[in-house]
């Protein structure tokens, strides 16, 4: 059944999407007000039909949102302030913000179905395969995610509570965004000093990423105590390097939170409680 998509906004991610729903057969709306010559450029050549937005709310059963992250909540509010939906119409929130956000797009634009989802991956495009990501009432969802059904975008179901996606993503670009800045701080540090090529030598070594290594949480725990002095140490490097050294003092800071666990055998539920902050019902700070 062809459907009709607006979407919100064509950007990289967005058009690549947009794309892949009009190989499918469906109609995808985008709105050019405002826009740049380059969302121009990338609508057109995904074959997406320019409308006004008001026209566009109005005739989409789906509204999928894939913006910059910091305007998440003013799109919805644009599409909340028409008021203009068609009856059935599902709002989908694809941008990588937190659970508590998403909840305050769907509370604005109540009563309007939203579902909460999350892409990993790269765009749709040179036999790239993303995962869209679904959470949220399990109809809507299904409806979502028939419509990629035969493209190159992967839909994943997480279950009904709006914010799974959300987190899911987050969790997983806190680690692969942050880790990055820290391989370009740590690759600077070695670079000034002469021994870049031998420490691409020892990171070479390694086949597998930390985040698979679970288990090694509670040993991380475990060594806290002598990890952190050695890191403010490492942020000493950085500076002398006139490199950011503050992620290095804040990961200093969250290794003292497992002071009180030195050498303390910890499985990784007892290691994270000890990680998480718990403060006083009483305390107003």
């Amino acid at each position: 059944m062809t459907r009709t998509i607006g979407l919100l906004h064509p950007g990289s991610m967005g058009s690549a999407f947009g794309a892949q729903l009009r190989a499918r057969g469906h109609v995808v709306l985008w709105c050019p007000d405002g826009r740049s010559d380059a969302t121009r450029r990338r609508a057109e050549h995904a074959g997406l039909e320019a409308e006004a937005l008001p026209e566009l709310v109005s005739r989409s059963d789906v509204l999928l949102s894939l913006c910059p992250p910091a305007a998440a909540e003013e799109t919805a509010a644009e599409v909340a302030g028409l008021g203009v939906a068609g009856a059935g119409a599902i709002y989908v929130e694809a941008n990588a913000v937190s659970p508590s956000r998403v909840q305050r797009i769907a509370d604005s634009l109540t009563p309007m179905p939203v579902v909460d989802a999350a892409v990993v991956g790269s765009p749709p495009v040179g036999c790239k395969y993303p995962t869209l990501y679904l959470s949220g009432p399990g109809k809507q969802a299904d409806r979502i995610a028939e419509l990629f059904a035969g493209t190159d975008v992967r839909s994943h179901a997480l279950g009904d509570g709006i914010g799974k996606a959300s987190a899911l993503k987050l969790a997983y670009s806190s680690y692969q965004k942050v880790s990055r800045v820290l391989a370009a701080v740590a690759y600077g540090a070695a670079d000034t000093y002469g021994v870049a090529d031998e420490l691409l030598e020892i990171a070479a070594k390694r086949t597998r990423g930390y985040l698979v290594e679970t288990d090694y949480i509670p040993k991380t725990a475990a060594r806290a105590w002598r990890w952190g002095p050695e890191l403010e140490d490492a942020a000493d490097l950085l500076a002398s390097a006139q490199l950011p050294d503050a992620l290095m003092h804040a990961a200093a800071a969250t290794l003292a939170r497992w002071d009180g666990n030195q050498d303390e055998r910890m499985d990784i539920a007892g290691a994270l409680e000890a990680l998480r902050v718990h403060r006083d019902p009483d305390d107003p700070s």
